[in-house]
């Protein structure tokens, strides 16, 4: 019986916590039944890195933002440098990017601007944005929606453990619910019942690794290969097998992020 494939939507692979076995790490994931990887960045001077390890890497893809919680102390990017790196074959998001008042409030209104650029240059490209919102509920909202309005574009929550709120403005923009190992702790009912109640073709699975580490390995370092155990309780949560819960995980993710679902080594070697 083969290993149904899914892929980790999120995750940090330039992280120094996997700099002593990064490639053993890409490894396991594969032999997991996780055969793609979107590696983000969240700082402009970490772009080469996290650059390398996508072109290192054939299961590997990346993105360019910064990090609301970094935004007040990195020079603000522009929608100009983003559409620029988003030529590369296998630059298939904008971002993470969004609002983080739990920990970083004072900074709002940088956060704000930021986020700003982000989204257009979402709507420049046309690929994904991937947002990171924390105690921000009614700001993203607005902010998003406002913005889909003026102009539509395509988007991720990733790590979604917000309010059921901001989970229905973002699905009533078509965007999708990512769910990590937050989703699968014993104590995360609450949200797992808003992922139920989301329809089914809006849902992506990750692991926001080298974070959050679903069960049986809270607590430790967070991989991509553990995307199993979250995408496990996804098919729990949403009353699937995990064969079907992996195979429409797929199919989401590659209407997202289809520059990635076209991307093959042979293709860019032909380039």
């Amino acid at each position: 019986m083969t290993t149904p494939l899914i892929t980790d939507s999120h995750c940090h692979l330039d992280f120094p916590d996997f700099d002593d076995e990064r490639p053993e790490v890409i490894a396991r994931a594969l032999e997991a039944g996780v055969h793609r990887m979107v590696t983000i960045c969240t700082r402009i001077a970490n772009e080469p890195k996290v650059r390398a390890i996508a072109e290192a890497n054939d299961p590997v893809f990346y993105t360019f933002g910064v990090h609301p919680m970094s935004a007040a102390e990195e020079p603000a990017t522009t929608v100009d440098e983003m559409v620029a790196l988003s030529q590369h074959p296998k630059f298939v998001g904008i971002g993470e990017t969004g609002l983080d008042y739990h920990y970083t409030a004072e900074s709002a209104e940088v956060q704000k601007v930021s986020l700003g650029i982000h989204i257009e240059a979402a709507q420049e490209t046309g690929l994904p944005l991937i947002i990171h919102a924390r105690a921000a509920d009614d700001d993203m909202a607005r902010i998003l929606s406002e913005a889909y309005k003026r102009k539509p574009y395509a988007c991720v929550m990733h790590c979604f453990s917000s309010s059921a709120e901001l989970a229905r403005a973002a699905l009533d923009c078509g965007f999708y619910l990512s769910m990590s190992g937050i989703a699968a702790f014993p104590k995360s009912k609450d949200l797992r019942e808003i992922f139920a109640s989301a329809p089914l073709d809006r849902i992506l699975v990750e692991t926001d690794s080298p974070y959050l580490a679903p069960p049986p390995y809270r607590g430790k370092r967070n991989e991509p290969g553990y995307t199993v155990h979250t995408a496990k309780v996804g098919a729990e949560t949403f009353g699937l097998s995990f064969e079907e819960f992996a195979a429409a995980t797929e199919a989401n993710f590659e209407r997202l992020f289809a520059k990635a679902a076209a991307w093959s080594p042979a293709k860019e070697s032909a380039e």
